[in-house]
């Protein structure tokens, strides 16, 4: 995300913390804790936790519908 400008995908989450909706806004942290960036989410809480880590092709057969191929697009995302 800090170098790359890119949206996150499901495929970069390694955990999911508190209970969130989507259009929420999280904050995305490294793997020590701190916060990176903070972003309108697209897929809330229970679903991130069941696709965290998996291909952006995969989203539709774990869940049954997509609709967005980023957990947050860049477009939505504010690097800190």
């Amino acid at each position: 995300l800090i170098t790359s400008g890119v949206s996150l995908l499901a495929v970069g989450i390694t955990r999911v913390s508190g209970d969130f909706q989507r259009g929420d806004v999280v904050s995305c942290l490294t793997e020590d804790g701190k916060e990176i960036a903070r972003g309108l989410v697209n897929y809330e809480a229970m679903e991130v936790e069941r696709i965290k880590g998996k291909s952006s092709s995969e989203i539709e057969a774990v869940l049954g519908y997509i609709d967005e191929t980023e957990m947050i697009h860049r477009d939505n995302l504010v690097l800190l």
